[in-house]
């Protein structure tokens, strides 16, 4: 079976895809490399750089063929979709609607596509959330996260195009950017390496429910052989607030250092966590990796890279 993987050069795309490879997978990748990495990417898989808004695109279908299509490419970050939402909508819904219909002109069987559940439920009524939670995304973001489910339920039912929608809580792990708009696992494990206090916003109790990447790499395969269509969460759970994971990350590092609180983030979410039972009633997958051995294995590699 043959699986293109858009975004593959990225932090979770490309640990996908030595997943794939590692399971016999013929593995081509897709990414214009704006925020992925060039080493990041797996020596046995084909690489394209393009852009997933251009007609460079159809060109990759029309050369390859896929069987199976994992949509990881998107503009990453809630904060710029926020300043820029007509850019933000460019490439998360255009970019992923043109992915959309062009595995519809080229017969690709199924679409996984790497959706939200930290930002397509905005805030929450009910924790955990499972995936009969309101969707009221209070972003950009989670909107065009939500548009692109819509969009793929819309081509299953009128084209047949199956699809996963799997909604990500907040995935941490290597290769993850410590720079720019990142997630808080890697701006710390950065700054301890650095010697310098992480600035924790507010009082630092909002939680999150954090879930290492390599339990993503393997929701990612059993998705590649399931029947199911539809969306997913995919979580651990678990909320763990900053305070909690700042220390974590202390211990591992067994530096002292102390972090600094700073004004806290306007509109940020309080509390997020997913109830993850589908997941593992539809894919028999539930997460292995506690909070406590993810952050150690990634501050170790943040340490050896």
């Amino acid at each position: 079976m043959k699986v293109l993987v858009t975004g593959g050069a990225g932090f979770i795309g490309s640990n996908v895809a030595d997943g794939l490879i590692s399971e016999g997978y013929e593995t081509v990748i897709v990414d214009d490399l704006s925020n992925g990495h060039q080493e990041n990417i797996p020596q046995k898989a084909k690489f394209y750089k393009t852009d997933i808004r251009g007609s460079g695109l159809e060109e990759v279908f029309k050369k390859e063929r896929p069987d199976t299509v994992i949509h990881n490419a998107a503009q990453l970050s809630v904060r710029i979709s926020v300043e820029d939402p007509l850019k933000d909508a460019g490439i998360n819904v255009i970019g992923g609607l043109n992915l959309i219909d062009i595995s519809r002109k080229y017969k690709v069987k199924k679409i996984i596509f790497a959706s939200s559940g930290g930002t397509i439920y905005g805030e929450q009524e009910i924790f955990p959330a499972d995936e009969s939670h309101p969707e009221r995304p209070v972003s950009p973001y989670g909107v065009a996260k939500l548009s692109t489910e819509h969009y793929l339920y819309c081509y299953y039912r009128i084209y047949g195009l199956e699809y996963i929608s799997l909604r990500y809580a907040n995935i941490y792990g290597p290769r993850q950017d410590p720079y720019g708009e990142a997630g808080v696992v890697a701006i710390f494990s950065n700054m301890i390496l650095e010697g310098k206090s992480p600035i924790i916003n507010g009082d630092g109790l909002q939680t999150r429910d954090y879930t290492y990447v390599g339990d993503v790499v393997r929701v990612n395969l059993a998705a590649v052989k399931s029947d199911f269509v539809g969306p997913v969460n995919i979580g651990t759970g678990v909320e763990t607030d900053v305070v909690t994971l700042f220390n974590i990350l202390k211990s591992a590092s067994g530096k002292d250092i102390e972090a600094e609180h700073g004004p806290p983030k306007s509109g940020e979410q309080r509390r997020s966590v997913l109830d993850c039972s589908l997941a593992e009633k539809v894919f028999g997958w539930k997460p292995e990796v506690p909070i406590e051995e993810g952050l150690r294995l990634t501050y170790g590699w943040f340490k050896s890279h």
